[in-house]
């Protein structure tokens, strides 16, 4: 492992922690108390904390702050005062742990993060108020910031425009289940509304909350959106490549409900038979074999590689976005996230 590629890793777990230590703070467990464990079940059970480790460290570049050095729950602001970006950097997370719960069911998937789903360990209705509940508490956590309110404003809009895109990228996840033909252009969109605008509300709220300039809001958005497409192509290959036991559910799961990625996508246009490239309707039923001899005929076409260099174009885009930033350790450390979202093997 490379020197950098392990302070990113320190950064990570460094904030990962602070996050971890916050959540029984702003999220206890409470009347009713099985609804609370439900909604704390997933975020207790890990997580690599991704996205607040990227607010948290876009807060520490714009004030030109050393690293891990201001207190997150009174963090300086632009021009004077003090925000709670922890309190932010939990709706974040928590926003991403409700659309994982919410996801689960729509797929009806047995393990999250090595554990059963909620809806498994629980049940159905539980998950649902779970999710929900992590939902509302969002916006309470980032109207609790005590930030200006015309920018705690902007924050909580941006926020809920972000979990409507979650929405519609969703719908269209279940659509392109149903099409014969989705062009990696339209996988591209639904990947940025999924996945990618959450990472973008990561990076542009702080920049709102903290007093900055429409221009540096804009471009971290942007930041975002690049790595966090990139993020989800990582996922899709990581899905075909690592072992099941690492990725904390069943390898080829995606290859075998016959789910659209870029990877699948590529290999069409190539002439590649997808549903043919494993014989099975059963994710249990696969074997690794199997899931093997698929991967070796995606890398005959081209089709590894192909996402893999559309996913380090994204990142090297989303890098020029930082630009707006100090030039200061969190902006080199947001680089180093950037590459670390494609270079992950889990």
């Amino acid at each position: 492992m490379s020197e950098r590629h392990q302070q990113v890793e320190d950064a990570i777990v460094a904030r990962r922690d602070r996050v971890n230590d916050a959540l029984p703070e702003d999220l206890p467990v409470q009347k009713p108390d099985h609804l609370y464990e439900a909604s704390r079940y997933l975020l207790d059970a890990g997580g690599k904390r991704l996205r607040p480790t990227v607010l948290l460290l876009v807060a520490e570049s714009l004030l030109d702050v050393d690293p891990l050095t201001a207190d997150y729950r009174d963090f300086p602001t632009l021009g004077g005062g003090q925000a709670d970006v922890m309190s932010a950097a939990l709706a974040i997370e928590v926003i991403q742990t409700f659309t994982l719960i919410h996801d689960d069911i729509m797929d009806d998937d047995a393990l999250r993060r090595g554990v059963p789903a909620v809806h498994k360990e629980y049940d159905l209705s539980t998950a649902i108020l779970a999710g929900d509940t992590l939902y509302s508490k969002a916006f309470e956590f980032l109207l609790d910031t005590g930030a200006a309110p015309e920018r705690t404003v902007d924050a909580n809009k941006r926020l809920a425009t972000t979990c409507t895109r979650i929405c519609e990228g969703q719908s269209l996840d279940i659509e392109f289940e149903q099409r014969d033909v989705v062009t990696p252009e339209e996988y591209l969109e639904m990947v940025e509304l999924k996945t990618a605008v959450l990472y973008g509300a990561a990076a542009s709220i702080p920049a709102t909350l903290l007093g900055a300039d429409e221009e540096t809001v804009d471009a971290l958005y942007n930041y975002g959106l690049d790595v966090g497409r990139a993020f989800q192509i990582q996922d899709d290959l990581l899905d075909l490549t690592t072992p099941s036991e690492k990725l904390g559910k069943q390898r080829g799961s995606d290859l075998v409900e016959e789910k659209q990625t870029l990877v699948t996508l590529h290999a069409r246009q190539q002439g590649v038979d997808v549903g043919d490239l494993v014989d099975t309707d059963s994710v249990e039923a696969v074997s690794e074999a199997e899931i093997d001899a698929a991967v070796e005929r995606l890398r005959e076409v081209g089709s590894i590689e192909y996402a893999r260099q559309t996913g380090q174009d994204l990142i090297a885009s989303g890098k020029q976005n930082l630009e707006v930033l100090p030039d200061n350790e969190a902006r080199y450390l947001l680089e180093g996230i950037a590459n670390y979202l494609v270079e992950r093997d889990y």
